[in-house]
């Protein structure tokens, strides 16, 4: 899909007129897309500066009956057998056509894309975890309440409140505790999700103006302008990407790390508020879904060491021509290895906490956790005796990756924000 993006965008950027390319260059790009032929084209390779050149490379071999590509029936074949099976020929190119379709900043900006569409659907999903954690745990609603929230005016915590609002509303567990429960106020992690959340979101609307602006840009060098000149230039340069590229992985690593630490108060007897240890069926002889938050708390670590920036790193290229360069395709790549963990990881916590619903009847959940908790209970089982616990895991990975389990709590309670 990552290749297929790049192509598609490269495209698009020939097609704006400033590259000085034929119109048969892009026709031929948007033929490999047409006939599903995908260019083999190795991970590493570009700087994110003079653009993504090596990626973009071996997308215009095959382009050219050169390299490698993948063909429509999955077999990877040489570039121009996999065009003689869809029918097309091998380009011919003219001056300035090759260095034009290598430089751009395609590779990194179908990353980007791809990752802010995953964490647009994947933060909401995020939201709904949290909400199944605090009414299992026996928290409050109370925090997220809207004139509490909008003393501090941040848009994406007002919105992930709301949220958190709609999918606890008219929960039996919630007001079961409403009143006399001596507890003051809940931990950080139940507390402050639409905070962390939140700043997530603000992220991602900051990206996503990022991401725009880029899908309205010419990128090449040099430029071919209207009035005839030929004028070099740095837009090639992808540091507007690859900031935003680091800071969504922040901002994802951020929403796991929380994510982790509520599924970790889930099976602590001590502080689950009367839920067995671990959430198992025979506690001491059973271990529940401990080995969940083993694996949760990996994928955490992870996420923190991946979440170092890339972009401020330069490493000087091309005899000292290129002596700074954005590292942008690092920061994308990093990017999308983030954005998988934190599906995992929001997984384990939906699994945890739906067991912890489970364990709470006769009170049931809310509709809109209770749609969640159905979607679940739908590919894995409910409470019980030690089992294999990865295909489950698996099934609810599937369910946060395809949606399935957003749609169904939409489903029963309204889109969510």
């Amino acid at each position: 899909e990552v290749v297929r993006a790049m192509i598609l965008l490269r495209a698009r950027s020939l097609a704006m007129g400033f590259s000085g390319v034929r119109t048969i260059v892009v026709e031929g790009l948007l033929e490999l897309l047409n006939a599903g032929i995908a260019p083999v084209v190795p991970e590493h390779g570009s700087l994110g500066a003079g653009g993504d050149l090596a990626p973009l490379a071996h997308s215009a071999l095959v382009l050219i009956g050169e390299g490698e590509a993948f063909a429509a029936d999955g077999s990877r074949v040489p570039g121009a057998e996999a065009l003689t099976a869809a029918g097309l020929e091998p380009l011919q190119l003219t001056a300035k056509e090759g260095l034009a379709l290598i430089n751009g900043t395609d590779g990194i900006l179908g990353n980007l894309i791809l990752s802010l569409s995953d964490l647009e659907r994947l933060i909401r999903t995020a939201e709904i975890a949290a909400a199944m954690t605090v009414e299992a745990l026996l928290g409050t609603d109370r925090a997220f309440a809207a004139d509490l929230v909008a003393l501090r005016p941040q848009p994406g915590q007002a919105t992930s409140a709301s949220n958190l609002r709609r999918l606890l509303a008219d929960s039996p567990i919630v007001a079961s505790h409403r009143v006399n429960d001596p507890r003051v106020q809940d931990a950080y992690s139940l507390r402050c999700a639409p905070q962390v959340i939140g700043a997530a979101r603000d992220s991602l609307t900051h990206a996503t103006t990022v991401a725009d602006a880029e899908l309205a840009s010419a990128i090449d060098n040099p430029m071919v302008l209207p009035d005839g000149r030929v004028e070099s230039c740095g837009n090639f340069h992808g540091a507007p990407l690859g900031v935003v590229c680091d800071l969504l992985a922040i901002s994802a690593a951020q929403v796991g790390a929380i994510a982790e630490r509520r599924t970790d108060r889930l099976l602590d007897a001590s502080r689950s508020q009367g839920l067995p240890p671990f959430l198992a069926d025979d506690p001491g002889v059973d271990s529940g879904l401990m080995i969940a938050q083993y694996t949760q708390a990996a994928l955490v670590t992870e996420c923190r060491r991946l979440a170092g920036p890339a972009s401020t790193d330069s490493v000087p290229t091309s005899a000292m021509q290129e002596d700074h360069v954005s590292m942008a395709w690092s920061a994308a790549r990093k990017l999308r290895t983030v954005v998988d963990n934190l599906t995992r990881i929001v997984a384990v916590e939906v699994t945890c906490a739906a067991r912890a619903l489970d364990l709470r009847k006769p009170l049931e959940p809310g509709p809109g956790t209770g749609a969640a908790l159905a979607s679940v209970r739908a590919h894995a089982e409910g409470p019980g005796p030690d089992r294999w616990l990865s295909p489950e895991l698996a099934a609810v990975e599937e369910l946060a990756r395809s949606g399935e389990l957003l749609e169904a709590v939409e489903g029963a309670i309204g889109a969510l924000a």
